[in-house]
């Protein structure tokens, strides 16, 4: 069997994607622990620090019934200099699958290249294909919905800096015909290219795809989405960015525009007083929640999906 990778939301069909989330939501609900993996082992390469995403991969394995092991870079031949081509061919003798958490997608993508073992994005500053999925699956638990087809009647609202986060979720709006509107400020909106590839999906998906860094977009919002202002590796804008992003903070005052259902979701870590208010954080905190919790499930799908 030709090994898979999940690099990118866009390395899975429309297809695969529904299958992820419907056994998402069936392995929460049914909350079984499958002895699938026995025997296997999956690495977790981390190059950023990670809490839902280390744990969650970690527990998910455990409840599948393998073992994970966690590889600090630090701790490891990489941070002297040994190419990525060379400690990917070791990994794959001694593991069956790899997560790697990493500052650049292109790395990641090396990882693949040169691996012989399945390679799974825990995120980069490209995308955060699995963050997602448990984000679709949370929205789909949340607003009662049964099909995957039914999330088109959900107006989507990410808004924020167009970063990972906002760039899978164009990636997974247009290749299951969602509603999106991105709201960022003009200086940090969308890159064209990011843009254009996820438009190329529209046609035959049927993608509302809207590019804004007007606030009052996020009228009738059934799904608020928000993310810090300041990624990892970015640290050295931050003044630059609290001043621009200022006026894109979710507060109490933006949620007037939303519609009656809505529900916010933040993909956590959050800076209170930030990117959102504490007040606000704390009233939608059965919301957000849920959505790290639904990691540890939608972390199992993929496996599934991947390594069995």
């Amino acid at each position: 069997m030709v090994k898979k990778d999940l690099l990118s939301v866009y390395d899975l069909s429309a297809k695969e994607v529904k299958s992820i989330l419907t056994e998402s939501l069936e392995l929460k609900n049914s909350k079984k622990c499958l002895d699938v993996f026995r025997g296997k082992t999956l690495g977790l390469l981390l190059e950023k620090p990670s809490t839902r995403t280390m744990v969650s991969f970690a527990v998910a394995m455990t409840q599948l019934g393998g073992t994970s092991i966690f590889l600090n870079v630090e701790k490891m031949q990489r941070s002297r200099g040994e190419s990525i081509h060379d400690t990917a061919l070791v990994l794959s003798h001694y593991l069956d699958g790899l997560m790697v958490r990493a500052f650049k997608h292109s790395d990641v993508e090396e990882f693949a290249k040169y691996s012989t073992i399945p390679v799974i994005n825990g995120l980069t500053d490209y995308e955060h294909p699995c963050q997602i999925l448990a984000d679709i699956m949370t929205i789909m638990e949340l607003h009662r919905i049964k099909t995957v087809d039914s999330l088109k009647k959900i107006k989507i609202v990410y808004i924020g800096d167009s970063n990972n986060i906002a760039n899978s979720l164009l990636a997974v709006a247009a290749i299951l015909g969602l509603d999106l509107t991105i709201i960022s400020p003009k200086e940090y909106s969308t890159k064209k290219e990011v843009l254009n590839k996820a438009l190329k999906y529209t046609p035959s998906t049927g993608a509302e795809i809207k590019i804004t860094s007007d606030v009052d977009a996020a009228k009738n919002a059934d799904v608020i989405y928000t993310d810090v202002w300041i990624s990892m590796g970015f640290e050295a804008e931050e003044k630059r960015r609290k001043k621009i992003f200022a006026p894109y903070q979710v507060n109490g005052e933006l949620l007037k525009k939303v519609s009656s259902k809505c529900v916010v979701l933040h993909c956590r870590p959050a800076i209170r007083g930030e990117e959102i208010t504490a007040d606000i954080m704390d009233k939608y905190e059965s919301s957000i929640f849920t959505e790290a919790a639904n990691r540890l499930h939608a972390q199992k799908a993929i496996l599934l999906h991947f390594m069995k």
